[in-house]
């Protein structure tokens, strides 16, 4: 396929290319996958052997992200307790999500491994857990996360290629990226079907630009991402690659398809844009459908937008359909389902005038989060007993 090319807008040029390699990355990720097999089955299997394992992914913000779209599927493949949980809420509260002392992989996600919560999280469960080994992959040979595990031996680092370290602001490649080394690693590396991943992908960035741009002149206001199980957590990413990129001049919120109608469903209003992510799953599709039809209903067709990997019912209307990829799991679907994500928050960036690279320039929102002061957990140990 020729290369694909966004509007070189200035200010922009770093996550326009960040987007569109993303394809290229996922072959290379994939063929990493299968030269990493057995290091990987070296230090992993004798885990997973083992019916008392516990997996916890973990990462902050994006990186948080991917744990919840793998999680499920990971869960399902490897017969294992899989949690998804932050490294923001594990610092905070390592007695509660450590509780149980039980042999422990913990899969840390990182882009740089600069957040001081990614350091901060191995080490407090070094601290509480008895047995625990650490799978770490991030995209920085220079992150203190990098450096702190590669030569540990109850560690194993992998790195992502070189251009999976985003220079823009908002994760791009390095999430897609993690989230398909994560799959592919821990559950099955198959490149036949990363290459459809890629593929679909590639048609969106060729084919898709139109209809995008299109939505950012309507005048949206906000935008709610729904999607159902491993989309739950893409819905999320999407909102917050939104709001990133038009540094909050775009309101953001995201939900379940199901959860949507308890409440939340009270931010819709007539300047509201809702992007529902389709499942692939036969039984939780019926769930994703019935929103559309609500809302659609409610709000008219234009205004809701149902991305998915095959046709729709015709008496629903249309939906944007990614080719090629019918039948695959929704955490692997999700990597070729966040393009589209990717290129409305450019394209609203652009639209209202921020600049995608740098959407902060005054610093108060950070590419790596500053400000965190990590607290002793043994001080906050001996407080407890005080009190007791």
């Amino acid at each position: 396929m020729s290369p694909v090319a966004l509007p070189a807008v200035p200010g922009s040029e770093a996550t326009a290319r960040e987007i569109v390699q993303q394809p290229e990355i996922w072959r290379q990720v994939a063929a990493d996958a299968v030269q990493l097999r057995e290091a990987v089955d070296g230090f992993v299997g004798p885990l997973l052997a083992r019916a008392d394992l516990r997996v916890i992914i973990t990462g902050a913000g994006t990186s948080a992200f991917v744990g919840q779209i793998a999680a499920p599927t990971l869960a399902r493949v490897l017969n294992r307790r899989v949690y998804a949980v932050a490294t923001t809420d594990i610092v905070s509260n390592p007695r509660e999500y450590f509780a149980e002392d039980v042999p422990t992989l913990l899969v840390s996600i990182a882009r740089s491994g600069r957040s001081p919560e990614s350091v901060a999280a191995t080490r407090l469960a070094d601290e509480r857990l008895s047995e625990v080994r650490h799978l770490i992959l991030t995209c920085d040979p220079t992150g203190d996360l990098y450096l702190d595990h590669q030569t540990r031996e109850q560690s194993m680092v992998v790195l992502m290629p070189d251009r999976a370290n985003d220079e823009g602001f908002a994760m791009t490649s390095s999430f897609s990226s993690m989230l398909l080394s994560c799959l592919l690693i821990l559950g099955h590396d198959d490149r036949s079907l990363v290459e459809a991943l890629g593929g679909a992908a590639e048609d969106i960035l060729t084919t898709w630009q139109g209809r995008i741009a299109a939505l950012t002149e309507r005048g949206y206001e906000r935008v709610v991402y729904l999607g159902s199980g491993p989309l739950a957590g893409l819905a999320r990413e999407s909102a917050l690659k939104l709001l990133e990129l038009t540094a909050g001049r775009i309101v953001t919120y995201h939900d379940s398809a199901l959860g949507f109608r308890h409440g939340p469903k009270a931010v819709v209003d007539d300047h509201t844009l809702v992007v529902v992510y389709i499942s692939s799953d036969p039984y939780t599709r019926q769930y994703d459908l019935d929103i559309v039809a609500e809302l659609r209903a409610d709000r008219g067709a234009d205004n809701v937008i149902a991305v998915a990997a095959e046709p729709i019912p015709p008496v629903l209307g249309d939906a944007w359909v990614l080719g090629g990829v019918a039948g695959v799991g929704d955490s692997f679907l999700a990597a070729a389902y966040v393009v589209v994500a990717q290129l409305l928050g450019l394209s609203f960036a652009l639209h209202i005038g921020t600049t995608p690279d740098n959407p902060f320039p005054a610093g108060d929102v950070n590419r790596v989060v500053k400000g965190v002061t990590i607290h002793p957990l043994a001080v906050a140990n001996a407080s407890a007993k005080a009190i007791r």
